[in-house]
């Protein structure tokens, strides 16, 4: 069984003043249009303006941490935190085992890198009907929308370890 969300945040944060990137992938692009969605919405309950959530994309989720680092350092060094979104569904092949690895450390280290809060924003799901499940679509599994919980996490970040 699945954990729903993040818990209770710690205080009550003001995002009105924060600028926040989102590069999300395109593969699975119906999942990946609502977990961008579920992020944008859980921003702007915070009081970020919609005006300060720049949202770019890359090819596939391989590519998230590249495509994260030079959207900050060349494309948006203003932003205060930057949210890579893809989704990784389990084939027949390791294909999905290397990927997930790969993007998992990558992104990790980024944030050291770039002294900078980036957003574990990558589902690793076993099925489709997980993926779908964690993005809010399938209501029947009575799961949420964990792009959600991806824009409350840089909020907090982005605002609290500043």
């Amino acid at each position: 069984m699945a954990v729903k969300g993040l818990g209770q945040i710690d205080a009550k944060y003001d995002g009105s003043k924060l600028k926040v990137g989102i590069i999300h992938a395109r593969w699975n692009d119906k999942i990946i249009a609502a977990l961008v969605n579920g992020c944008i919405s859980k921003l702007k309950s915070f009081g970020v303006l919609e005006e300060n959530i720049i949202v770019e994309t890359c090819p596939g989720s391989f590519e998230l941490p590249y495509a994260t680092k030079r959207f900050y350092e060349h494309l948006h060094p203003e932003v205060d935190v930057v949210i890579p979104i893809g989704v990784l569904i389990k084939g027949s092949t390791m294909h999905f085992e290397y990927i997930s690895e790969s993007v998992t450390h990558a992104i990790m280290n980024l944030q050291f890198q770039l002294n900078k809060p980036i957003i574990f924003g990558l589902l690793t799901c076993l099925t489709e009907e997980q993926a779908l499940a964690r993005a809010g679509i399938d209501e029947a599994k009575s799961m949420h929308n964990h792009g959600e919980d991806w824009g409350a996490a840089a909020v907090e970040m982005a605002l609290k370890y500043e």
